[in-house]
């Protein structure tokens, strides 16, 4: 990493990195840098290559190309050393369900040679963060799924690493547990720790600073929520409530000024070349072929649009039979 690098305070670099599993290539030539206390989120379907690239950092997996440094250290040539100075919440629960939650972290603290005093204090700090005061006894497979990652989050910041990576550690986990789990990711940020988040949950995609959005290996864009939006929906976006949106889909899709339509939920989002002008002349067309509709109204574009209209963009168009 260079001098540069550290005096912008990044944590995390990696150059072109790529990642082969015989003729599947799971990363494909990705760069992009996270700074001390930045929440960075990897945003993308199942599959496209987020937790390999996770493993590659926390030195788990090897790369077939490029580099990654992590915490100034070069993960395919010290990948021990990367290990003591990060924290891994692995995507699949990681914690001993027959073992009590003061066992594992006992356990997870002789796993990061935290001992004694701070022993003592990282555990009392990771009880009270999970909110398991009063359940040291209890065994983990007795827990709820948000209390058990939680504790995971705990067991994985007993060391005080400067640097976290997180796999889709809420896969799962109810809502109202999900929200808290978040708070305390925000609390770590706030104390200077760098986060990196995979998830397929466009509304937590939100919650991060900036996020890296992966199909198929690739990166295909990196910026705030707000960035992305500006820069990836090009026109006017509309929500159209309808009783049947299966035929408003099929009809709208040949309409004119329009440059996109997918199904949200019950209704459709509708992304037009120009404004609100354009609206007379889809309801013409709708009318003139039977379909009816009971609003039309403009909308601010959410993640999930950004994801739709980069991933059309970006994906290579395949040839006809």
């Amino acid at each position: 990493m260079s001098e540069t690098q550290q005096d912008r305070g990044v944590t995390i670099a990696a150059d072109r990195l790529v990642k082969r599993f015989g003729a599947f290539t799971a990363v494909d030539d990705v760069s992009f840098e996270a700074r001390r206390g930045e929440i960075m989120g990897f945003l993308g379907p199942n599959g496209a290559g987020k937790s390999t690239l996770i493993r590659i950092l926390c030195g788990l997996l090897r790369p077939s190309g490029g580099r990654a440094e992590v915490a100034g250290l070069d993960v395919a040539r010290n990948p021990e050393r990367v290990r003591e100075k990060i924290g891994y919440m692995s995507q699949k629960f990681s914690l001993y369900a027959d073992l009590s939650v003061m066992e594992n972290l006992r356990f997870f603290g002789g796993v990061y040679r935290v001992t004694g005093a701070r022993l003592a204090e990282r555990i009392k700090f990771a009880i009270e963060m999970a909110g398991l005061g009063g359940r040291e006894d209890a065994l983990v497979a007795t827990l709820s799924g948000g209390w058990k990652q939680r504790l995971a989050l705990g067991c994985a910041v007993l060391h005080q690493p400067a640097i976290l990576f997180l796999d889709e550690p809420t896969s799962g986990v109810e809502p109202t547990s999900r929200r808290r789990f978040w708070d305390l990711i925000y609390a770590l940020s706030a104390d200077g720790v760098t986060v990196l988040i995979t998830t397929h949950y466009m509304d937590e995609a939100e919650y991060c600073n900036r996020i890296a959005l992966i199909n198929q290996g690739r990166l295909i864009a990196l910026g705030s929520p707000g960035e992305l939006k500006r820069s990836a929906i090009k026109g006017n976006l509309f929500l159209v409530d309808c009783d049947d949106p299966g035929a408003l889909l099929a009809a709208l899709q040949t309409a004119p000024d329009v440059s996109d339509v997918a199904p949200f939920g019950p209704s459709l989002h509708l992304l037009l070349d120009r404004a609100e002008a354009d609206i007379p002349r889809i309801e013409q067309f709708l009318a003139a072929r039977g379909l009816g509709w009971t609003a039309i109204e403009p909308i601010s574009p959410t993640l999930e649009d950004v994801f739709v209209q980069l991933v059309k963009r970006t994906s290579p168009v395949e040839a006809e039979p």
